[in-house]
């Protein structure tokens, strides 16, 4: 029986020969349970897909930097970011009276003076129409009728009030008490947290087409696909988020199976950017591109571990890191996709795929079954380098999701589906508008003026192709 590096020889050979292969056995247990437990407490976001919210501080140290001598703030190339110029309320005109050497008396204009603006907030106060209901006795019958209120004019907000409620909470993550707190801080408007979220359920409703055009307009459309966790009432639930390139929807499930993606992406979706999640392995190769962002973790992961799989984790890491060089140059237009596809492709994934085998193989464990793993979904690592809007990470859809989680950490998230409709429907107008470059707050006093008059709703589909 072979000793145990752990155990010392001369306690060793005082074991008794025929407890040695039990004992050996318990050791090795023991010291493959201290590593994995160890793997999993050296895991961060840099090295498995762990988000950056679930890292310790100071997880990931930034390294130590040399000093260039130069001054803090923007370096010479860098972009300006001028203040922008407002359309004037006021335009006060400033000549000089003298010459400022000699004195004489000027007159005339400058047909080019210098423009400096001073930019204020006006003071608001809410602007309140009193609408009063006659109620008039008929002489004939005697009856008594009570004139109506106008379509736009129910409840006892209007349409920009209940959207700028809708905003705040889905654009900036205030919950009902501080949007509450917030109209009568801003706008001197009192509302009470009970009258934000009845609004919040109409503007639900009133966001429902926007939202349903949205979502069958993603369901057409190469899309990063991805899910977090979120609450609802005492349930676990999952928010699901799709994004293309013009669009993003989202949609708060109870669960994080088949059903929920079915919901998502419809019955027959295009090509679909994802991680490794089990939920996406039914996607034929051809319709699924795997995160290589992921992959990257995975294989700092392996070299992290220090161990007998570390060697393969490395050589995976440097394939990948030239592979999304070599993406770059295709995003910035210094490479054709043509031309990525023909020349870079073929070696890196012939590397790719003699790495992953001999990984298959390694007396590691965790990184034989991840390479086992990746080995059988090969053919969706390399989506991206033929069909046109595809990626080959889902970062997008990480990042439309980290506005939702930042939400959920403070709202705890909702407590029942009514509200769930809420967040999955303001958080779609929200994200989309701000990729479309629209007014957010617009749309929202749209859609909401809309639902309220029986009026054709506003769209988050591009009218273009």
């Amino acid at each position: 029986m072979t000793r145990p590096p752990s155990i010392p020889a001369d306690l060793w050979d005082a074991i008794p020969r025929d407890l040695r292969p039990a004992i050996a056995a318990v050791v090795s247990g023991l010291e493959a349970r201290i590593a994995d437990l160890e793997a999993r407490l050296n895991q961060t976001s840099a090295n498995s897909s762990r988000p950056p919210s679930a890292d310790p501080p100071h997880a990931k140290p930034a390294p130590p930097r040399t000093p260039t001598g130069k001054r803090k703030g923007g370096q010479p190339g860098h972009p300006k970011a001028p203040r922008v110029l407002l359309p004037a309320d006021a335009v006060v005109p400033l000549k000089p009276a003298r010459c400022r050497r000699c004195s004489h008396r000027l007159t005339g204009d400058d047909p080019a003076p210098l423009v400096h603006q001073i930019h204020e907030v006006p003071a608001v106060r809410p602007h309140v129409t009193e609408y009063r209901r006659h109620r008039l006795t008929c002489p004939g019958c005697g009856a008594t009728t009570c004139a109506p209120l106008p379509a736009d004019a129910t409840g006892g907000y209007g349409p920009r009030a209940e959207a700028v409620c809708a905003l705040l909470a889905g654009g900036h993550r205030l919950g009902k008490r501080a949007v509450a707190q917030v109209m009568g801080d801003l706008f001197g408007l009192p509302i009470s947290p009970a009258a934000v979220c009845d609004l919040q359920g109409k503007t639900a409703a009133a966001l429902a087409p926007a939202h349903a055009a949205a979502l069958a307009y993603t369901r057409t459309r190469p899309a990063n696909v991805d899910e977090t966790g979120w609450k609802q009432g005492r349930s676990r639930a999952w928010l699901w988020a799709a994004v293309t390139t013009a669009v993003t929807a989202f949609v708060v499930r109870l669960t994080r199976g088949r059903a929920a993606f079915d919901d998502l992406v419809g019955p027959a979706p295009p090509v679909l950017t994802t991680d490794r999640y089990g939920v996406y392995t039914h996607l034929p190769g051809d319709q699924r591109q795997v995160c290589w962002a992921h992959l990257r973790r995975d294989f700092q992961g392996m070299i992290d571990r220090a161990n007998a799989g570390s060697t393969v984790g490395e050589d995976l890491l440097l394939h990948a890191d030239i592979l999304l060089g070599h993406w770059g140059r295709v995003r910035d237009g210094t490479l054709t996709r043509a031309g990525f596809r023909s020349r870079h492709v073929p070696w890196v994934r012939a590397e790719v795929r003699s790495l992953l085998a001999r990984g298959a193989a390694s007396a590691c464990a965790r990184t034989a079954g991840t390479c086992r793993e990746l080995l059988g979904v090969e053919a969706s690592l390399w989506t991206f380098a033929s069909v046109a809007g595809v990626e080959p990470t889902n970062n997008a859809a990480e990042r439309a999701l980290r506005h939702a989680v930042c939400w959920r950490k403070t709202s705890y998230g909702t407590d029942s589906a009514a509200g769930s409709r809420f967040v999955e429907r303001v958080l779609t107008v929200v994200a989309s508008c701000r990729q479309q470059g629209r007014d957010v707050l617009g749309f929202l006093v749209d859609a909401v003026r809309a639902a309220r008059i029986g009026t054709a709703p506003p769209s988050l589909v591009p009218t273009g192709p």
